[in-house]
């Protein structure tokens, strides 16, 4: 599992200059671009039509609301000091102690974060990641870029998740048990990717059935959704711009589902 994080690092650095060389091209000619993201997106499509879709409906049709509930609840969880860590980064103190609350709360009394008992405590979640961190310190986020396997995504956006994957307690956690290390870490990801699609089923159906071009619904949806956190940029006084957004899951709060 440990090589499987080094070898998701190196594909990172790599997107990264290449999203860099795209930004540097961007107002020339982004054609190059459109035309690669369409062919992975394509890809994806596929991939998901013949593998994670219908697994995803089978995980439906046989569960109930009640029991996704909480393996989402507890998947949210093991998240929780991310989001305190990120909170704090934010400089906003009073969402730290709130997230750090809610992961003792959960953790105990919500039986390892299946209930969420300090919502009903009136702690709220309040879910934020290194992405919402970079973007409060004006960090470009860089031109949209279809990724295999996942979808689309930013240089931003991506560097963001490799943060996460290192800030997450089951990844420390990980490491320090190497003969459960890699039983843990893939059962995880398999129930994180299937929770993901599973929410995600409504929307995406609903996209595609109604979109002339489905790329360019998708495209135009995921972009529309990042506007808003331009607005977290410490140097960006414009703080009421309602700009319009989708409730556009990919899901992931991006980062803390990876």
């Amino acid at each position: 599992m440990k090589n499987l994080y080094k070898s998701f690092l190196l594909g990172i650095l790599l997107f990264n200059a290449v999203g860099t060389n795209a930004a540097a091209q961007e107002n020339n000619d982004s054609s190059w671009l459109d035309s690669y993201n369409r062919a992975v997106f394509e890809f994806n499509i596929k991939v998901d039509r013949y593998t994670l879709k219908p697994i995803a409906e089978g995980y439906r049709a046989i569960t109930t609301p009640d029991i996704r509930d909480r393996v989402n609840s507890a998947l949210y969880n093991v998240v929780e000091p991310i989001s305190a860590g990120n909170h704090a980064l934010q400089g906003s103190f009073k969402k730290t102690l709130i997230s750090v609350a809610r992961f003792a709360i959960n953790s105990t009394l919500g039986l390892g974060g299946m209930f969420d008992v300090a919502q009903g405590w009136g702690l709220e979640k309040e879910p934020t990641g290194f992405d919402e961190t970079f973007a409060t310190y004006c960090i470009p986020d860089g031109p949209m870029i279809m990724i295999p396997f996942y979808g689309p995504s930013t240089p931003r956006a991506m560097t963001g998740m490799v943060a996460a994957v290192y800030g997450d307690p089951l990844y420390w956690a990980m490491v320090n048990d190497k003969n459960y290390a890699d039983k843990i870490g893939w059962s995880y990801a398999a129930v994180g990717v299937l929770a993901v699609r599973e929410r995600s089923l409504d929307l995406l159906n609903d996209l595609e059935q109604n979109s002339v071009d489905y790329y360019a619904a998708v495209s135009s949806a995921y972009q529309q959704n990042r506007q808003k956190l331009k607005n977290l940029c410490i140097f960006n006084k414009d703080k009421d711009n309602d700009t319009q957004s989708y409730d556009f899951d990919f899901d992931i709060d991006e980062e803390n589902e990876i």
